[in-house]
């Protein structure tokens, strides 16, 4: 898709939510709202030992999962619900095993479209960085948000699932934006 949207040029952080039972059951959870298991709330913890070298504005989806890891992973911290930055709805295909994901250019049955999901993405997004203000914008979201994001950043593949509970920091470069992980 080479005609999308450009985002704002200036840093922000993606983190996905941690590990819930749909992720290690290899479920497809979409809009599903799954619980964090032991794992999803440890690693959501873990996230409270990083370091920021500057002020942060949290953004979280609605769903459960990525408020439970905002609320763990940054206790005491105001967390803004934007419900731009939750998962694809994948209709008929929500509870299903993984093995059964149709291919992500195609409309589930009942569900959201990809180009609308990736335009849904880039609204969330850049409004998530205007309100942050100089502050940088942290959302804690999904997979399916991360690999739209790719797409908006320039990438030409939406790349690998994202790893629960792991900053991954994006910088404007040029005219697009470079993907990497937080630094410990």
């Amino acid at each position: 898709m080479s005609d999308l949207p450009r985002l704002p040029a200036r840093p922000f952080v993606l983190i996905r939510h941690g590990e819930t039972s749909a992720n290690r059951d290899q479920i497809i959870a979409g809009r599903l709202d799954v619980a964090l298991t032991d794992m999803g709330r440890a690693q959501a913890l873990a996230l409270q030992d990083l370091r920021w070298d500057q002020p942060l504005a949290l953004f979280a989806s609605p769903l459960s999962r990525a408020r439970g890891t905002a609320t763990l992973g940054f206790p005491g911290q105001t967390v803004t619900l934007h419900p731009g930055l939750r998962e694809r709805d994948w209709g008929v295909f929500e509870g299903r095993p993984l093995a059964e994901l149709p291919p992500r250019e195609a409309t589930p049955e009942g569900g959201e479209g990809w180009r609308a999901m990736i335009l849904r993405v880039h609204a969330a997004l850049t409004t998530c960085m205007i309100e942050a203000g100089p502050n940088l914008p942290v959302m804690i979201c999904h997979s399916g948000v991360i690999r739209a994001t790719r797409l908006l950043i320039g990438q030409v593949s939406v790349g690998e699932r994202a790893p629960n509970a792991l900053p991954l920091h994006y910088r404007p470069k040029d005219d697009h934006h470079e993907e990497t992980q937080h630094e410990l």
